[in-house]
Parts: structure tokens; C-alpha cells; sequence
């Protein structure tokens, strides 16, 4: 069972005890990512998270690392395009010692200079190790193919050129803008009793702030299509197509169609391009839920001189899908692998802890299992067919390509 809170400051509070797990993951959601930034700071939500790692008035950035590494912990954060999170998953012996560093880091960061311009050295490298991946940088083009000058076309990441501008008062600036206690959801879950719940406020419960919550606006789906050309030894494709929102009422249904498509290796996708024409090794699709927009993304990668073969396929597979839609072994498949990872997925307090923060950060609700189960089973060969009519055909889909040059 879940137990929500909410502090008088506007922060939420969810805990889900998991008496037969020795762990507890704590994780800080804030509702704040690159689709919050504009064209002057974008990267600031990533780089930031980086900058919590770096120092506190009583910590440097060493003894947050050995702070963890001593008691056996874990503890990472990562940036989406809608929101950022920082968690520490630990014993429960470990649990109370964990949050207050958590605390720290978010409440009492240094930001200090020198820190921070060897940190933005670390980013451009990592900028330039995605660069050199063009099968990760391709599903940031088609986001600006999808999306163009809309926030959600941007890169998490940024560029080199915004993160020289940041200061350790443009830091401060956005937080104090963005890190307000109602942007902010902290998820426990594992072998932890209601009354961590106290002990959650305790820490977080008591900080304001008089900035109003962020409005973002409507992206306008494009149909626009990038290339670039690059000494690579493959093409790398990436084409989206109209999704599903985060509160869509058929994201179930999506899910399982997407399955179908590209997101097993059973799928008609990987069958097709990669079993039995051989033109690719990577194949799959994907769906991407924002919270009033989403968008399928199907990738591939293979030869220049095959890459014309293999749009055909990725079409022909497509036009069949709309056409006949799922056969009744495909649908009753996909409801019980979806069934069976959901399953699996509880048997981790980090997946529990990931889960029940991002339904509380984005929908404000939570399914029981049960629900769950229920909704999947629900899905029928009509709602798929809606699903597929509204994802491949209300609009002509976007397209990114990274290739060498032909001839």
C-alpha cells in the first residue's frame, strides 16, 4: 500500500513499505527538466544536477562519495526533458543517514567556482562522447525534427556555448524558481515504516518559496525531417510518430501496440528488418509519454547502400499495421509480457521507489496492482485500432538521419 502526505509547504511524500526487502530507496523528484529551459540556459536542469554532487557547506565532494561508499549505499541522479531526480538506495539500518545527505546536497550545495568550471570541463566531455554516438544523437535531431524551437526539442544536455554562461547565480536563480516544494515529490520505498514519513518532513517539509509554478506550453507536432552527414560506418534512422500523453486513457494500449512494432525481439520490427532481410543489428521502437504530448520513435541503423531497402521495410510494416492490426496471438502476448515486467519490476525497491514518484510527480495518482492488471487485460483489438489510426494516421511522421554521404 501507498502512503501519500503532503506538507504544509506544498511538498508530497510517498512511501511504500516492502517488509520482505532489506532496502530503502529515497529518491528526490523535482518537476523541472530541459522542457522548463529556454534558448539562453538550456542544459542548466543536467549541469545542475551535477552541481549537487559537488560540495556542500559542510561536505566536499569527496565525502558524499565516501559517505555512501561507506555504508554500502548507492546513489546516482539523472535529467529528463520534464523532470530531475536524485536517489540513494541503502540498507534500512542506513535509511535516515542517506536522507540527510540527500537534504544537504539539495538544501546546502556550494556551488563553488572552481568547482564548477572543472565540472563543466567533465560536461563538454560528455557532450562530445555523445556527439561520437550517433546512434544516441540521432533521437535528439528527431526530437528537433518533432518538436523544432518547442523546449522539448532540446537537448538535455545543451551546448558547450550555454554552459560557459552559467554562473553559480544562475544556478542559485533557477532553483529558486523551479525547486519550489510544490515542483517537488520525495518516493521511499523498501523496508521502511509510515513514520519515516515524520522523518521525511523533518528534512524537507519546512523550506519555501514565493515563486508560482512554471507554466510550460502545447508542443505542435511537425512532420519535419533533419539529416546530417557524418564519416560514420553506418546510417542511423530514427522517425516519429504522434503519440500519447502521460494521462492519455489508451497509454496501455500504446504500450502493447508499440511491443508489437519494435519493442521485442518478437516484434514485427525486429522479425522483419533484422531476421529476415539482415539489414540491421539494432532495430527497435519506443514510446516517449510528456505530459501533454508523446511521440513513437522507431530506430535503425545499417548501411548507406541499404538504407533506402530499409525505409521500405520500416513502411511496409507499418502500412500492415494499420491495415490489419494485431492478430490475436500479438495481442494476448504483449498483455502478458506488459504483465510480466510489471510483475518483476516490483521485485526491485528502486523500480518501486521510480514508479510511485513519477505517477505522483506527473498524475497526481497511483494504481494498485490490481488496476493495473485490469487495464491491461481491458485492452482490445479496437482500442488498438484507434490507437494505431490516431499514432500513424492523423499526421505524417518526422524523420532524423546520421549518414556518410552517398557517392
Amino acid at each position: 500500500m501507498i502512503e501519500k502526505h503532503t506538507s504544509k509547504n506544498g511538498l508530497r511524500i510517498v512511501l511504500e513499505k516492502i517488509p520482505s526487502v532489506r532496502s530503502v530507496t529515497i529518491g528526490v523528484w523535482v518537476l523541472t527538466g530541459s522542457r522548463n529551459e529556454n534558448e539562453i540556459n538550456n542544459g542548466i536542469s543536467h549541469f545542475l544536477e551535477h552541481m549537487f554532487f559537488k560540495g556542500t557547506k559542510t561536505r566536499t565532494a569527496t565525502d558524499i562519495a565516501e559517505a555512501f561508499d561507506s555504508i554500502g549505499g548507492q546513489v546516482n541522479a539523472f535529467t529528463s526533458k520534464e523532470y530531475t531526480c536524485f536517489y540513494a538506495k541503502v540498507l534500512d539500518t542506513h535509511k535516515e543517514h542517506a536522507l540527510e545527505i540527500l537534504a544537504d546536497m539539495f538544501f546546502n550545495s556550494s556551488f563553488d567556482s572552481d568547482e564548477m568550471e572543472r565540472e563543466k570541463k567533465v560536461v563538454y566531455e560528455e557532450i562530445k562522447m555523445y556527439e561520437d554516438t550517433p546512434d544516441d544523437i540521432v533521437h535528439d535531431l528527431l526530437a528537433r525534427a518533432s518538436y523544432g524551437q518547442h523546449p522539448l526539442g532540446y537537448p538535455i544536455l545543451g551546448t558547450e556555448e550555454h554552459l560557459k554562461t552559467f554562473t553559480p547565480d544562475t544556478l542559485r536563480e533557477y532553483i529558486s524558481s523551479h525547486y519550489t516544494p510544490e515542483n517537488v515529490v520525495i518516493s521511499v520505498a523498501g523496508n521502511v515504516d509510515v513514520s519515516f514519513i515524520s522523518t521525511v518532513e523533518s528534512y524537507f517539509g519546512n523550506y519555501s518559496s514565493n515563486a508560482k509554478r512554471s507554466m510550460v506550453t502545447k508542443p505542435t507536432f511537425l512532420s519535419d525531417t533533419i539529416e546530417r552527414h557524418k564519416d560514420t560506418e553506418q546510417a542511423h534512422l530514427c522517425i516519429g510518430y504522434n503519440g500519447l500523453p502521460v494521462d492519455s486513457e489508451d497509454v496501455y494500449s500504446l504500450i502493447i501496440l508499440n511491443n508489437v512494432l519494435g519493442g521485442s525481439m518478437s516484434s514485427r520490427l525486429f522479425q522483419e528488418v533484422r531476421e529476415k532481410r539482415g539489414l540491421a543489428y539494432s532495430v527497435f521502437s519506443y514510446h516517449s509519454s510528456f505530459l501533454d504530448h508523446g511521440l513513437l520513435t522507431i530506430y535503425a541503423g545499417t548501411g548507406k547502400e541499404q538504407l533506402p531497402l530499409l525505409k521500405d521495410t520500416i513502411e511496409q510494416t507499418v502500412d500492415n499495421l494499420m491495415e490489419k492490426g494485431l492478430t490475436d496471438k500479438e495481442l494476448r502476448n504483449s498483455k502478458e509480457q506488459l504483465k510480466g515486467s510489471l510483475m518483476l519490476s516490483l521485485e526491485s525497491t528502486n523500480s518501486r521507489m521510480s514508479r510511485n514518484g513519477k505517477n505522483e510527480l506527473l498524475l497526481n495518482r497511483h494504481r494498485t496492482l490490481d488496476e493495473m492488471i485490469q487495464e491491461i487485460d481491458s485492452v482490445s483489438h479496437e482500442s488498438i485500432k484507434q490507437v494505431i489510426e490516431l499514432t500513424f494516421g492523423s499526421k505524417a511522421p518526422s524523420t532524423a538521419l546520421i549518414a556518410p554521404k552517398i557517392g
